[in-house]
């Protein structure tokens, strides 16, 4: 599974986390992870005060102090460490932390948790995560109790990409036009609107669909908003890189753990009560939402940033780039975990060991990030994106001795780890877009990665009629190297560039 701060739909057991959660990298996950303040990138390293906020982080909007979230003696804190206002009062942008930065300490995870606005955007993610997934496997149950078909059942899960892309293009812009906290709690509500339909009986099976579409269409202006937030509430320093590092962790953790906790509630509860008791998930995610964070104003003037914003961002060369190393790796990510079962039903094992080759990635991928976070600092983290990017498909190319499942889940467990190359990347990413448009670029970020998963699974499972699986895996692996080793080679001749052109 990719690192997204929600895992993502899928049409496997054990990826089927996706419609809200962000991420993996990320997730309603990904990673995207999918989570509810996360998935996104990076910002200027800082060393933490005893509040927890950077120093020398951008904490606030553009007045230069925090724009609310946290106890008032954490921004009480930030504000002494907010750097100098323009004379406009506009904070000015800070470098990238690629190319500066102190190398001071890292903040840790626990100076995240002092935040109090913070611990109440956790609850929420875990609460309609933990929802979603019970949800999503419950709707599967459904459909195919009420058609014995497995192609609409499978189409379940199938239905949680496309509207992604289609959301995340056409209502980009909602993330920014209007107040977080609202389109927050807005998207919560229309989910539990969704979601509380399809509990009545007679609502048909097209019905269902749709409903699933819906929920699925909003998930990413969702997912968006709240990497947006994040910024605001942590600041855009390294505090934002570790909280967005934990709502990825709470997603892949709901992977290990949320299909045991859907099958257990469905052998007590049919299918329609098992999904009625997401729709209560999502109105007390609403409700936390509401009374836990912040008012801010919208970061975008309402009407001057149409449709034509969105595309406006892909036209910047940096964004660009930053967008597609976000992209490419869950591409290739899922194609392990999209032809685990037939892998294992090739070596002849049991069920246990198609679950140990479904569980690999994302515990590896929770290990990755934990160490990162806690032991490397904001300026190394960032330096080891591009060799854990290239690292983490290495493990693919051992495929093609058609390993054991001991070796094959080791090898997963690597892969996964280095997965950590998202705090590299969410810190960079978060440096190089402009806060007015930081919604509508996190929402697309999101979309993006989402939809790349689902063609991954696609595409694999299509190769997977002529080539042996585990060539194709291993194959998946390659052309990942290849084609990353391009692109970062591109970017690091532009980076060349600039510097001997601003000597």
């Amino acid at each position: 599974m990719t690192p997204t701060d929600s895992p993502p739909p899928v049409p496997t057991p054990t990826t089927v986390v996706g419609a809200r959660a962000e991420t993996s990298t990320d997730a309603r996950t990904p990673a995207p992870t999918e989570a509810l303040v996360g998935a996104r990138p990076e910002t200027p390293t800082g060393t933490p005060t005893s509040t927890g906020t950077p120093a020398g982080a951008r904490v606030g909007a553009s007045t230069g102090t925090p724009t609310g979230g946290g106890t008032e003696d954490h921004r009480a804190e930030a504000s002494k460490h907010a750097p100098a206002t323009t004379a406009t009062g506009a904070v000015p942008a800070g470098p990238a932390p690629a190319a500066t930065g102190p190398a001071c300490a890292a903040a840790g995870y626990l100076d995240v948790f002092r935040v109090r606005e913070f611990r109440w955007v956790f609850g929420a993610h875990l609460l309609s995560l933990l929802g979603l997934v019970v949800s999503e496997i419950a709707l599967t149950v459904l459909v195919y109790d009420l058609t014995r078909s497995p192609l609409l059942s499978s189409l379940t899960f199938a239905l949680g990409f496309l509207p992604y892309l289609l959301g995340g293009t056409l209502l980009a812009g909602l993330a920014d036009r209007h107040p977080p906290r609202r389109v927050l709690v807005v998207c919560d509500l229309v989910c539990a609107g969704a979601v509380a339909l399809m509990v009545v009986p007679a609502t048909p099976v097209a019905g269902l669909l749709v409903l699933r579409c819906a929920v699925a269409a909003v998930a990413p202006v969702f997912q968006g908003t709240r990497m947006a937030t994040l910024a605001d509430i942590l600041g855009d320093g390294d505090l934002f890189v570790l909280g967005r590092s934990l709502l990825r962790i709470v997603s892949q953790s709901a992977l290990l753990a949320g299909f045991g906790v859907g099958g257990v509630l469905l052998t007590v509860v049919p299918a329609r009560g098992a999904i009625a008791l997401t729709a209560a998930t999502f109105l007390l995610s609403a409700l936390l939402l509401r009374l836990g964070t912040a008012r801010r104003p919208a970061r975008a003037a309402e009407g001057r940033e149409g449709p034509g914003a969105t595309w406006s961002l892909l036209r910047d060369r940096r964004i660009r780039r930053l967008m597609l190393l976000f992209w490419l790796p869950p591409f290739f990510v899922v194609v392990p975990e999209a032809l685990a079962a037939p892998y294992a039903d090739g070596l002849g094992v049991s069920t246990a060991a198609l679950g140990l080759l479904m569980c690999a990635l994302p515990v590896g991928t929770i290990a990755g990030e934990l160490l990162a976070g806690a032991l490397l600092s904001p300026a190394t983290r960032v330096r080891l994106v591009a060799p854990l990017l290239l690292a983490g498909f290495l493990p693919f190319l051992l495929y093609a001795l058609r390993p054991g499942t001991a070796l094959a889940a080791l090898a997963l467990v690597a892969a996964g780890a280095a997965g950590a190359y998202t705090l590299g990347l969410d810190a960079r990413f978060v440096a190089a877009v402009p806060e007015e448009r930081r919604g509508r670029a996190m929402t697309l970020m999101t979309a993006g990665m989402m939809t790349v998963q689902g063609v991954g699974m696609a595409g694999a499972g299509l190769v997977a009629e002529f080539v042996p699986v585990h060539l194709v895996v291993a194959g998946a692996g390659l052309l990942a190297l290849l084609t990353l080793g391009v692109l970062l080679a591109t970017e690091g001749r532009d980076g060349a560039d600039r510097h001997v052109t601003n000597r």
